[in-house]
């Protein structure tokens, strides 16, 4: 007796090639990140951990932080552990860019146009950077050690693509955490889906917008 196998229609064919390549790319996780009275906070880092080996980790190229009108612009970047990062300075007057924070403790003496050295990041945490020069310029640098990390919006929320599915720890940071009171990882278990997420930080009064 012959069996009849189940004819697989184009519609069949094509729902089963997205539901392999979803699960070839990963999902989506949807973080939201609040203050302790629920108010989102803008520039937020958002960091997803593997539970179990650690996920491969690519040097970022092409990074730069410049100063334009005696300020660091962008105030906040986020890079992956081993990105080399370069600081040209586009004013007139010349700046002494440094760094004395434990992940990464460096000076770039007064100087204008570009370094001929880029400073390379790489041990993760963040790195507060400040000017010897101008008092009032500051900008962070957050360094991850996994490839799936974002940044929030000003709603507070940020989407962190193509994590494979598995067990992960889910951890944040923001300029305005309160020393000492990182909060404890939360563990998420991924799937093919995408998943949400929400997270509190014990911020300082005023850093919520």
């Amino acid at each position: 007796m012959r069996l009849r196998l189940p004819t697989l229609t184009r519609h069949s064919l094509g729902a089963m090639a997205l539901s392999l390549a979803a699960a070839a790319h990963g999902a989506g996780v949807n973080v939201a990140v609040a203050d302790p009275a629920g108010r989102p906070l803008v520039d937020a880092v958002v960091m997803l951990e593997p539970a179990g080996a650690k996920a491969a980790v690519k040097p970022m190229a092409g990074i730069e932080i410049s100063q334009r009108k005696r300020q660091f612009h962008p105030s906040l970047t986020v890079v992956t552990v081993g990105t080399p990062v370069t600081f040209p300075n586009f004013d007139t007057v010349r700046h002494h860019v440094y760094s004395f924070s434990p992940v990464k403790t460096f000076e770039l003496k007064l100087y204008a146009g570009v370094p001929a050295t880029p400073v390379v990041f790489d041990q993760p945490g963040a790195a507060v950077l400040g000017c010897n020069i101008h008092d009032r310029m500051s900008a962070w640098v957050v360094v991850v050690d996994t490839p799936y990390f974002a940044r929030t919006g000003a709603d507070g929320r940020a989407r962190v693509e193509g994590v494979p599915p598995g067990s992960y720890r889910l951890r944040a940071w923001h300029a305005g955490l309160v020393p000492g009171q990182d909060p404890a990882p939360q563990t998420l278990a991924i799937g093919p889906a995408d998943t949400d997420a929400g997270i509190r930080l014990p911020v300082a009064a005023g850093s919520a917008p």
